[in-house]
């Protein structure tokens, strides 16, 4: 993947266990390998909507793509972490 890090990205699908879903807007900080020769890691950090540091997550890389001028961002409430 040829993102530069610290950029912000899109997720190209849910991570329900994340409270995530496709579309959000996230800030890549790292990639990182997966211990067992598995898909390699995205490390995002999440961000509400007034620019408050909310959340940091590891996602697979195919799960993060670049942004593109021809998409709009917009905004979801955010779930509740289920009890």
């Amino acid at each position: 993947m040829n993102i530069e890090l610290y950029t912000d990205v899109m997720l190209t699908r849910d991570i329900p266990a994340e409270r995530l879903r496709l579309g959000d807007v996230v800030t890549l900080v790292d990639i990182v390998r997966h211990p067992s020769g598995g898909e390699d890691g995205a490390v995002v950090e999440l961000f509400n909507a007034v620019g408050e540091s909310i959340a940091v997550a590891i996602v697979p890389v195919s799960a993060v793509a670049p942004l593109r001028a021809d998409q709009m961002p917009a905004v979801r409430p955010l779930q509740k972490a289920k009890v």
